[in-house]
């Protein structure tokens, strides 16, 4: 307890015991202080120190999908806040024999003390967490990602200093990863642009509710199907993959439907001359992304993909603490 008080290292008590499904179901202030948290956990780990806020803590990690970041990023981060995080491949799991989803969440509620899921189906993951008694985190579904976009606005935040007026362009399809993106920065009041080809832009359903956040707090969300206009002035640049894990039969339409959203050099010379470029990995290079670019001086997808681990530390701290 010394440590903690000497760092002034606080969890955020109001989501105790909360699911995170999306971040439409937080506050403003409840994700600002997560990522204050998650900054203050980074140090520590910078200094090898881990508080062991999550001693003898439990969480089941159940996926449906592959995964390198969430799983490792997971199982280091209660490892490193003292817990344990024990792999569950769906298929191993009796889910993948049929058994209701309601059922698996109320016997693991007996075992566990939280749960992270990466899920094909959002409504799979919305029925785990109703019947579970115990946390439910999102850790990728078709419609949301909310844990990399708390990592998203971290890493922005540690290279450009502050987030509020920022401006984010984010071009290619509008995904899960792009749903959680618009919400949170409309939460910490980043501006957004979201750049798609029409037929693969974001939900409309998703970008009502985004703008009634950011209305509260500043932020500007935009949509366009020019990358161009998404990128101008941008201080931050954001892609995906076109083509996500389950939509390989689409490859062939997407690359078509996709001609002109590549980040290359070309398109980067319309953002500002300090622009920060980011990817959720996997990368496909030379596909939505030129290798100059992400492997180029602007580039910080590596420091990205480390944050997934701090952002995520926060988040469990505060939830299962």
């Amino acid at each position: 307890m010394k440590l903690l008080e000497y760092v002034n290292l606080k969890v955020v008590e109001s989501l105790k015991g909360k699911d995170l499904l999306t971040w439409l179901d937080y506050s403003s202030e409840e994700i600002g202080q997560l990522l204050d948290l998650a900054v203050d956990l980074k140090g520590l780990a910078k200094s090898n120190v881990y508080p062991p806020l999550l001693a003898e803590k439990t969480l089941g990690l159940i996926f449906e999908k592959h995964s390198t970041r969430t799983r490792i990023s997971f199982e280091v981060g209660m490892n490193q806040l003292g817990g344990k995080a024990m792999y569950m491949h769906a298929r191993d799991l009796q889910i993948g024999r049929g058994e209701p989803i309601s059922d698996t969440g109320k016997v693991l509620s007996g075992y566990l003390d939280g749960i992270m899921i990466r899920a094909n189906s959002h409504k799979m993951v919305e029925e785990l967490a109703d019947a579970a008694t115990i946390p439910v985190i999102n850790g990728l579904t078709d419609l949301f990602h909310p844990c990399q976009a708390l990592a998203d606005l971290l890493t922005i935040y540690e290279v450009k200093g502050h987030l509020s007026g920022r401006k984010l362009a984010y071009v290619g399809d509008g995904n899960n990863v792009a749903h959680s993106l618009i919400i949170a920065c409309a939460h910490l009041g980043v501006d957004i642009t979201i750049a798609s080809p029409k037929g693969f832009e974001i939900s409309n359903a998703i970008l009502g509710k985004a703008q009634k956040i950011a209305t509260l707090n500043g932020s500007i969300i935009l949509t366009t199907n020019n990358p161009i206009e998404a990128v101008s002035n941008a201080d931050v640049i954001y892609t995906d993959v076109w083509t996500s894990m389950g939509q390989e039969e689409e490859t062939a339409a997407r690359l078509k439907a996709f001609e002109g959203y590549q980040i290359n050099d070309n398109l980067v010379k319309h953002a500002k001359p300090d622009y920060l470029f980011l990817h959720c990995l996997p990368a496909h290079r030379e596909e939505e992304v030129a290798t100059s670019i992400i492997d180029g001086p602007h580039s910080a997808v590596f420091q990205q993909a480390e944050n997934r681990l701090h952002a995520q530390k926060a988040i469990l701290a505060s939830i299962l603490s």
